[in-house]
């Protein structure tokens, strides 16, 4: 993208800020790829929006981008799974090790096999935590 462009862009995104178009500004950061907005990141994570965290760092990369893109998007996932298990959701924390975490089994199936056996505690903080 030309220095133009960007210049045009980062104008456009002020312009929508300042009119309130919040979640346009957020597309457009994320299409764009080049203006990580780490204050919404933030607060979508301490609201645990956790498929909004993973679509807006999806437009900056991808899981298999290097190994620091896997580890964050590995985190967020098992934040999910753990977040299931937490609220007893058995089904869910099934969806989601199968859907989302299973890709990951392949870098390190110890750690899958791990939050794997969660599911058979009746409450996984206690073996977790120790």
């Amino acid at each position: 993208m030309s220095s133009l462009s960007r210049e045009l862009v980062f104008l456009i995104l002020q312009f929508l800020d300042e009119e309130k178009f919040k979640e346009t500004v957020h597309k457009l950061e994320q299409e764009s790829g080049f203006f990580f907005n780490m204050k919404y990141f933030e607060d979508e994570v301490h609201n645990g929006n956790w498929d909004e965290v993973e679509r807006y760092l999806s437009g900056f990369t991808k899981v298999d981008d290097n190994r620091y893109s896997m580890k964050i998007f590995f985190e967020i996932r098992k934040q999910k799974y753990l977040e299931a298990l937490d609220k007893h959701d058995r089904s869910k924390a099934v969806e989601i090790l199968v859907k989302d975490l299973k890709v990951f089994a392949t870098f390190n199936e110890e750690l899958f096999k791990e939050i794997t056996q969660l599911l058979t505690l009746e409450n996984f903080r206690y073996a977790y935590n120790s």
